[in-house]
């Protein structure tokens, strides 16, 4: 066979641009599924409306995403490098305990509110997020509860499981959103209520 009729190879700036495009239509699917869920919510999102809405087919997002876990980790991971994350390795950098905890929910009021709608559609719906996605994210809670709970020196069994549990509804977003959305209190109002429950532990 000839030079000529050999196939030609890609050329290097046309496979670079078919991998734009390629990542394009990626972030567009991400695009449209971060949108409904944070509108309609998970529940209430279909793979047909994420393709509508990012202008593919339905097998473009299936072979970009094959399964619920793979859109739903991408769509999370993309939400979440647009805020500002809560930062419990600062926290943990103060030793006073009540210090520790107001500055922590501080923080995490920060967060919430900024992520307010979001959250609280993810949060309605989440029995119908797959579970690695949905474990992953009670992990994140639990060790940022163990940091604001870890610092009070409760000796006593009791206390320590009555702490944690009280530190734990604290720091919950439902929390949040009863105190400071329901209920109408400021961010720093709801952490001054919060310190005060985890602080003051009830009498025997």
């Amino acid at each position: 066979m000839s030079e000529q009729q050999r196939s030609p190879k890609p050329r290097p700036y046309a496979m670079a641009r078919r991998a734009e495009q390629v990542g394009e239509t990626r972030q567009r699917i991400v695009d449209a599924a971060v949108h409904l869920h944070g509108t309609v919510g998970p529940a209430g999102t279909s793979i047909a409306a994420i393709a509508e809405r990012a202008g593919v087919t339905r097998l473009t997002v299936y072979r970009h995403f094959p399964d619920d876990t793979a859109l739903f980790t991408a769509c999370s991971q993309d939400w979440l490098s647009r805020h500002a994350l809560p930062e419990p390795e600062a926290w943990e950098r103060i030793p006073d305990p009540v210090e520790r905890l107001r500055a922590g929910l501080a923080d995490l009021y920060r967060f919430y509110r900024s992520g307010a709608q979001m959250l609280a559609m993810i949060h309605r719906d989440r029995d119908v997020v797959p579970a690695p996605v949905r474990e992953f994210r009670e992990a994140a809670d639990r060790a940022r509860v163990d940091v604001l709970a870890s610092a009070f020196a409760d000796r006593d069994r009791r206390d320590r499981r009555l702490r944690l549990a009280l530190t734990a509804h604290a720091a919950a977003f439902p929390t949040w959103r009863s105190l400071c959305v329901e209920q109408g209190l400021t961010d720093k109002e709801a952490v001054a209520a919060m310190v005060a429950l985890v602080r003051d532990l009830p009498d025997r």
